[in-house]
């Protein structure tokens, strides 16, 4: 009588090992994203200026060029120090893939060889669209399944839809807190004293 269920264990034990597989190997997946996410903002700034100001010290906005920024994200993007400061903020936010998959796009758009145009448009979907991928944007299915589909025949245009959809989250989204953050307010009231940070009184 004890050795009647040993039949049926068998198959049960080897479901049992193959689920507890799958299931340490998403936990691992799971880990290793968190511990990317933890990497790239160990230090998630409480100023993130910083480094900006050291690295790109030539190129600062005056606060009156600053404050055209406000206008749109277009204006915000098209300046070399507020692209690199709209990414630092993003940085902050755990959402600079939106941005770096916008770039990618203007970039794409610019390459002529169309083998060389192939293969990018691989490495950006690989890298941004398809599910599960290291920086995946946040696309609706629809619009993952039309960029997939467009790579059977590729052209300038394949990424246009998505690279629309990913503005519009960073414009409706990201943008409008930018402009109400320490960093942004920072660049705008900023005195006009750009080679003497701290002495006004000489």
């Amino acid at each position: 009588m004890p050795s009647e269920p040993a039949y049926g264990l068998a198959p049960m034990f080897h479901t049992m090992v193959d689920f507890s597989e799958k299931y340490l190997e998403r936990a691992k997946d799971m880990k290793n994203r968190l511990a990317f996410l933890r990497r790239r903002n160990e230090s998630p700034g409480s100023n993130p200026a910083g480094k900006l100001d050291k690295s790109m010290k030539s190129v600062k906005p005056t606060p009156e060029e600053a404050l055209k920024w406000g206008d749109s994200l277009d204006k915000l993007l098209a300046h070399k120090y507020g692209l690199a400061a709209f990414r630092a903020f993003l940085r902050t936010e755990f959402s600079e893939e939106n941005l770096e998959f916008w770039l990618a796009c203007e970039e794409y758009k610019k390459i002529k060889s169309q083998s060389k145009m192939a293969s990018k448009a691989k490495k950006i979907f690989a890298e941004y669209i398809a599910i599960q991928s290291c920086k995946e944007v946040n696309l609706d299915s629809y619009t993952r399944d039309h960029t997939k589909d467009n790579l059977q025949n590729v052209t300038r245009s394949c990424f246009d839809l998505a690279q629309r959809r990913i503005y519009g989250l960073m414009e409706k989204d990201s943008y409008p807190r930018f402009l109400r953050s320490e960093l942004y307010s920072d660049l705008i009231n900023q005195k006009k004293q750009s080679s003497t940070p701290t002495s006004s009184s000489s």
